[in-house]
């Protein structure tokens, strides 16, 4: 089963991998021969990163207050009067600061996963594996489209999270609906020969997805296009 990405989305999963690492990653620095140097570094972005986020927010909350103060003066209202207090400025943390923390990071992650010590049960304390992708394939559901390309038609189909589609056709014979073909990559041309001028007829097309060699989910709409030599 694949996993997502180690790395969070967001700037607080961020920080908080970043500051997890920087308190447990101490205990396993000789296993994979990172320098003091480098230690420092990922205690020092953790710091630093920790004070930008609490100062961000610090001033975002009292950007607030200052507007709906504002608001209060301009409009009345029974609001408290006091001015809004300006948040302290925490000083400077004394670590060296050099940007690019989360380039750093992935770096560091990347030589982890490398090294010849690394474990599945060391990158969990670490919390560098990413959660198990779990795939709904009860819920995938083909959405095809029908048009001509020099003459033929052309089913066009997106892949997604499955290894192929599998294609049936409908060729107004009397027959219904039979196999077509199985595609793993988009689009798919049908060159079977079209019905003679003037005996045109609606071919119809409907799919479903596979995946690890069986169908999954549910069959597509039926989508149909006038099949005719020209």
């Amino acid at each position: 089963m694949p996993n997502a990405t180690f790395m969070p989305q967001t700037e607080t999963g961020k920080l908080e991998l970043l500051e997890h690492l920087a308190a447990t990653f101490s205990k396993y620095q000789s296993t994979f021969e990172i320098s003091d140097a480098d230690m420092q570094t990922l205690k020092s972005d953790a710091v630093n990163l920790r004070l930008a986020h609490t100062l961000k927010h610090q001033a975002q909350s009292y950007g607030h207050q200052c507007t709906a103060y504002m608001h209060l003066l301009w409009d009345g209202g029974n609001g408290d009067t006091s001015w809004p207090i300006a948040p302290v400025i925490v000083p400077s943390p004394a670590q060296i600061v050099t940007p690019g923390a989360t380039a750093r990071l992935s770096s560091l992650v990347a030589r982890i996963k490398a090294h010849k010590n690394y474990t599945t049960a060391i990158g969990q304390d670490l919390h560098i594996i990413g959660a198990a992708i779990v795939l709904d394939t009860a819920s995938l559901k083909p959405a095809l489209s029908v048009k001509f390309n020099a003459g033929h038609p052309v089913i066009a189909w997106t892949k997604g999270k499955a290894s192929a589609i599998e294609i049936h056709v409908d060729r107004g014979d009397g027959n219904g609906f039979t196999f077509f073909t199985i595609n793993t990559e988009p689009d798919t041309i049908d060159d079977n020969p079209l019905p003679a001028a003037g005996a045109g007829v609606n071919w119809q097309y409907k799919a479903i997805y596979r995946l690890h060699d069986a169908q999954v989910g549910q069959w597509s709409d039926v989508v149909s296009i006038k099949a005719v030599s020209s």
